[in-house]
């Protein structure tokens, strides 16, 4: 049996999540400057972890990937080679590849002569031409070797549509345009118009999007530490050198930090990154929007950054933590599905309920319509839940924190004495 010497005894113990020695941190900083201390470590673990790095560089390559693919798809113009083996087919086709490019500025046509049909086929069937257009008995035929393109085949409809039209009109004595007058269908809408609708649908997705994966990554990292801490028994030395309530301010401040910093980079690029899209002209009118969005992620992270906490100091082993976090896990899950599908009077209302309105206000101020004072009534209705928050679980993690009998309950927590 081996036995410890004095000098092994000596040694500090360690955090096994950080690598530091826990009773040195808190010794650094005294009265109210420990929870700035413990926010810098929190900090500075996360910014040294490969797996954080890694991680946010994903996100960042997804977010450049996905708006480059839409500089891509919409400056983008596909050729499509139209063999035609008749005079009028060959008329057809030479109109289509004039107007193609004005219905549909992704398409562009070219001309292919042939011979004859059989010749025609077999371009199509070796890939010289991508479509074969002609006459039929009962009107016009497109013949492809497999599925034919949609906007190619979109073009090619009206295209023919209108000509035809035009011919019959024409031997009746009358004219395209008598005929469908009056027949047109005007769109229009009360609010914005329809690329602004397009991009309010996008950002919100994504503004629903980042705040999930950012609650849950930074939530369940704050709680493994909390649990992981109180499992070693390191949170034991800590306490002994500052209160137990900086040491939640501090990886509150710290984790707080780290997730609006990061979505911040987030947004950023984002907002570069449309610069060089179709919606560039847009940029303008949501910028204020994406302002709101970064407070009210920064009032609700608070607020919930508090749950993940008290997850942590509920649980006495890893082993407990998924049961202790599920509560707050279904309440992030609830807040991103409320932002994507709640609508009419119930997303209104929502969009004042803490800590949804974190969510659910910056998403309905994307849509318009929103008067000035609704997203200043939800960020003080949001504050003010945050603080109580922090109160609240200020009390139960000082109490459940130093518990290891096994898991708690929350009512239990709450009646713990000091």
């Amino acid at each position: 049996m081996s036995t410890r010497t004095d000098a092994q005894a000596q040694q500090p113990v360690q955090d096994t999540t950080t690598g530091q020695d826990p009773a040195r941190l808190p010794a650094r900083a005294s009265g109210g400057s420990a929870w700035t201390l413990v926010a810098r470590r929190e900090v500075m673990v996360k910014l040294t972890d490969r797996s954080f790095l890694v991680g946010t560089a994903v996100t960042l390559a997804l977010i450049v990937g996905a708006l480059a693919l839409q500089v891509v798809l919409s400056g983008h113009t596909s050729t499509s080679k139209i063999v035609a083996s008749s005079p009028a087919a060959v008329t057809m086709v030479d109109k289509l590849a004039g107007q193609a490019s004005t219905l549909d500025k992704s398409v562009k046509v070219e001309l292919v002569r042939s011979p004859s049909d059989a010749a025609a086929k077999a371009a199509v069937q070796d890939e010289d031409a991508d479509a074969w257009l002609r006459q039929t008995s009962s009107g016009w035929e497109l013949t492809t070797k497999e599925s034919a393109d949609t906007s190619l085949l979109t073009v090619v409809q009206q295209v023919v549509r209108a000509d035809t039209i035009d011919r019959n009109a024409d031997a009746a004595g009358t004219t395209l345009a008598a005929l469908e007058q009056g027949s047109t269908v005007a769109t229009t809408q009360l609010v914005g118009d329809a690329k602004e609708s397009q991009l309010s649908q996008l950002m919100g997705f994504a503004f629903a999007f980042l705040f999930y994966i950012a609650a849950l990554t930074f939530g369940i990292t704050l709680a493994s530490s909390v649990v992981e801490e109180k499992q070693s028994r390191i949170v034991e030395i800590i306490a002994g050198a500052i209160p137990l309530r900086q040491l939640l301010a501090g990886k509150i401040a710290g984790n707080t930090v780290l997730a609006v910093g990061q979505m911040a980079i987030y947004v950023g690029v984002a907002m570069v990154g449309l610069a060089f899209t179709d919606y560039s002209g847009l940029i303008a009118g949501v910028s204020g929007t994406v302002g709101w969005f970064l407070a009210f992620f920064l009032a609700g992270f608070v607020a919930l950054s508090c749950l993940w906490a008290v997850a942590g100091a509920l649980a006495s082993r890893t082993e407990d933590l998924q049961s202790t976090q599920m509560p707050v896990t279904m309440l992030v899950m609830l807040m991103f599905f409320g932002g994507m599908f709640l609508d009419g009077t119930f997303r209104t209302i929502a969009s004042f309920v803490p800590p949804v309105s974190a969510l659910l206000m910056p998403i309905r101020m994307l849509d318009g319509g929103v008067a000035w004072w609704e997203p200043v009534l939800a960020m003080v209705l949001l504050v003010g839940f945050a603080l109580l928050l922090v109160l609240a679980a200020e009390r139960v993690y000082r109490r459940a924190l130093m518990q290891t009998g096994g898991k708690l309950s929350l009512k239990e927590a709450w009646r713990l004495e000091d």
